[in-house]
């Protein structure tokens, strides 16, 4: 016996129905997309610590837990820089504020690894990066044609947004933004510190170069030495850099911070100690006024 097969006919749509066909299967891409770079692992980068470890919905466990060490730092150094900040300019807090939303940031790109997470935990440091050039870069080394500070951080505010932009099109920006913004700052610390005379902060220059060091290789060491790491069962040391830059971090900025206040705000009679005991080797470092607005000359 013959069997025929009556295959369906194909409805092919035309004219309005056909484009709202098409833009409602190109608006499900797009939500799939954007869902796409949210979802867990969708970043490129995997660190040497071991996925799902520890928990399930953490990827790397310790690399998380870390960075709430920014958590703890941040907001001491709010505190003990708050008398310098209030004599000079309070925007020096949105320093140590946006640290803590780089811990945050860090926080939750470990425990994704997702593509945004990557994104925001860059582009904190870029921004955190800017903060610090706005308020603290030197005015006698200002480009020929500024002027004032106000006219410098609008150039560097506008440079930080398109380097911004430009890191959502091609990521690989936004790092080497970072490096060239961290080695120009090292750049123009070494050329402050050549006429300081200090013996205190000559000490504090050292230890946060030393500690950046240390954090750098670090940092290093985990991207790209991981198989030594993983022979020798220690895969943390990008834990160990989240502790260390934070640390590099305080001690760095209080430094520029000084010679800042030795020259924007001198008859404050600015000095270094460090939290909690002066006399200890180790501590946060900060800045304090010895002399007040009460001491400052008028004209």
């Amino acid at each position: 016996m013959r069997c025929t097969c009556r295959v369906p006919p194909v409805i092919r749509t035309g004219g309005a129905a056909g484009a709202a066909e098409g833009a409602l299967m190109g608006g499900m891409y797009s939500v799939e997309k954007m869902a796409g770079v949210f979802s867990y692992q969708s970043s490129d980068i995997d660190w040497c610590e071991d996925n799902y470890q520890h928990s399930e919905n953490v990827v790397e466990f310790f690399n998380t837990v870390s960075s709430f060490f920014f958590f703890i730092v941040s907001p001491i150094m709010l505190y003990l820089l708050h008398p310098y900040a209030k004599e000079r300019n309070l925007a020096v807090h949105m320093v140590w504020v946006m640290m803590i939303f780089v811990g945050l940031f860090s926080a939750y790109f470990h425990m994704t690894l997702s593509f945004v997470g990557q994104m925001l935990d860059e582009l904190s440091i870029l921004w955190v990066i800017a903060v610090g050039y706005s308020l603290w870069f030197p005015r006698k080394l200002f480009p020929s044609f500024i002027k004032d500070r106000s006219t410098f951080s609008k150039l560097v505010l506008i440079m930080t947004v398109i380097t911004s932009l430009v890191s959502f099109v091609k990521p690989t920006a936004n790092a080497y933004a970072l490096n060239c913004f961290g080695l120009h700052f090292l750049y123009t610390l070494t050329i402050e510190m050549r006429c300081c005379t200090d013996q205190r902060a000559l000490r504090l220059a050292k230890l946060s170069v030393g500690l950046w060091v240390l954090a750098i290789s670090c940092w290093i060491s985990d991207r790209f030495g991981c198989s030594f790491w993983q022979k020798m069962n220690f895969c943390y040391l990008h834990s160990l850099w989240h502790i260390f830059i934070v640390i590099a971090v305080a001690y760095g900025s209080t430094l520029i911070a000084y010679l800042d206040a030795n020259n924007e705000i001198p008859y404050s009679l600015p000095g270094l100690q460090y939290w909690p005991c002066d006399q200890w080797p180790v501590g946060l470092p900060h800045i304090v006024l010895k002399g007040t607005t009460k001491t400052r000359k008028r004209c």
